[in-house]
């Protein structure tokens, strides 16, 4: 399993907004993220960090 689950910092914190994220493409400036089990978000976000080995990937709002 390569699925990772995407959290966004707000106020310093990281806030799960995402779990088993298998993919993330880049649309108009904004991302949108599926998962397996097929729910789709659409974020004005931008990746700070992704760290597959911990299955995490941390977004900033843009």
């Amino acid at each position: 399993m390569c699925e990772a689950n995407a959290y966004l910092v707000k106020d310093g914190k990281e806030e799960m907004i995402m779990e088993a994220v298998d993919t993330i493409e880049n649309e108009n400036g904004k991302l949108r993220m599926a998962n397996i089990f097929g729910e789709q978000k659409i974020l004005k976000a931008r990746i700070k960090s992704m760290s597959l080995v911990n299955h995490k990937i941390i977004l900033e709002s843009d």
